[in-house]
């Protein structure tokens, strides 16, 4: 089974609330919430791939982050190398690009959305 390399932002606003969107029911995980994010493409570091992504999905262009944490997920049908960042300073305004619902929620309301099992460490962590 082929890996995939996918980056993820943790988008954290200034006021310490993260920006979360709701995955295409049509979708590996579909209906579950997750941080902006995607395939990293070839010729393309997991870095370049958060900043494309974020931007592609939400508007985003990051100013300052740094890796946050790396893991490796096996869903069963995906096995998957994750890269997460976490963004705290960004230029734009977020706005589901691809016509996703967002959200911006609390550190302590992250609890209370379904996302993808390999999600629910790297909350715990934050």
């Amino acid at each position: 089974m082929k890996v995939s390399n996918i980056s993820i932002a943790i988008v954290k606003d200034s006021q310490e609330n993260f920006l979360i969107a709701l995955r295409p029911s049509n979708s590996h995980q579909g209906g579950k919430w997750e941080f902006p994010g995607g395939k990293v493409e070839q010729k393309e570091s997991p870095q370049q791939a958060m900043v494309r992504e974020l931007y592609e999905e939400v508007g985003l262009t990051p100013t300052d982050y740094k890796l946050f944490e790396k893991l490796f997920f096996d869903y069963g049908d995906k096995q998957l190398n994750l890269h997460f960042y976490l963004v705290e300073k960004f230029l734009g305004e977020a706005l589901g690009k691809e016509n996703q619902p967002i959200k911006w929620v609390t550190r302590a309301e992250l609890e209370n959305y379904d996302f993808p099992k390999a999600n629910k460490m790297v909350i715990a962590k934050l």
